[in-house]
């Protein structure tokens, strides 16, 4: 549903095939019309290397399946876009020159948005070869809705969601692949991340079994503070709805009881005290 305050959003939990881009594409394509039935629908968000597959073995086997930003998968994801009129962020391993960064994109009808490359780079799967990131975070528009961008490990860092609600984020969007052992981060981490920024929050987690690696789901949306909207399970292919009114991202001032409980936890920051975080 969208209104001029309120954005009818959608997470798609699915499981891709390792190294299958054109099946992958045409399998999320397919999805945008499941999404599209009403024509409500703003954003729809999927997983974290949902283009791709996440789980090389070596850089030159993962540079074999990226493509470059803009190209011919976000070519062809911008004309479903127009074809639905919506928005969509989907992952993917981006080639740049003989660089290779593990990437989300938002396109819409009008083509590329903006795009990221995922910062934090853990030990594991495909990011034990790529580059780390080396853009700062930035905030998109997408037709009204403000969308900050970071892929799963990033998510761990309070740090980014904070940089992100800072630059005007109404929507932190997390693609992610949470393997096994990453469940108290599918449980509490886009709550958390919703509740203390007083923004809204998605993880779009992938299912299913790859080169070893099991994929726990459990994709959520958030609200502002903190209530969990909608929450998938553990290993079906599901898509998550959620109405979500910018207003209440853009209003950080909590009043609980007036003149006797009001917090605002972007207000209330006392950045003179943070400055270890970055020595």
């Amino acid at each position: 549903m969208k209104s001029s305050n309120v954005y009818r959003i959608a997470a798609v939990q699915f499981e891709p095939r390792f190294g299958d881009r054109d099946g992958n594409l045409e399998a999320m394509i397919d999805r945008l019309a499941t999404v599209d039935r009403d024509g409500k629908t703003h954003l729809v968000v999927f997983p974290e290397c949902a283009l791709s597959g996440y789980g090389y073995a070596s850089r030159a086997e993962a540079i074999a399946n990226a493509e470059p930003i803009p190209g011919p998968a976000t070519e062809r994801m911008t004309r479903a876009c127009r074809d639905h009129d919506l928005f969509v962020v989907f992952g993917l391993l981006e080639r740049d020159g003989d660089r290779l960064f593990n990437a989300c994109v938002l396109t819409g009808p009008e083509g590329v948005v903006g795009s990221y490359r995922k910062i934090h780079m853990p030990y594991i799967g495909v990011d034990r070869f790529a580059d780390p990131g080396d853009r700062p975070f930035a905030v998109h528009d997408a037709g009204g809705l403000r969308i900050g961008m970071h892929i799963c490990y990033d998510g761990a860092f309070p740090e980014s969601g904070r940089v992100l609600s800072l630059l005007g984020a109404d929507l932190l969007v997390l693609p992610t692949n949470w393997p096994r052992h990453a469940e108290s981060a599918a449980e509490h981490m886009i709550s958390c991340r919703a509740m203390e920024n007083v923004v809204y929050a998605v993880a779009a987690n992938r299912i299913g079994e790859e080169r070893g690696f099991r994929f726990i789901g459990r994709s959520s949306i958030a609200g502002p503070s903190g209530e969990i909207l909608a929450t998938a399970s553990a290993d079906r292919e599901e898509i998550l709805f959620a109405d979500i009114d910018v207003t209440k991202a853009r209003s950080k001032r909590l009043v609980r009881v007036p003149g006797a409980h009001e917090v605002d936890r972007i207000a209330d920051r006392r950045p003179d005290f943070y400055r270890s975080l970055i020595e």
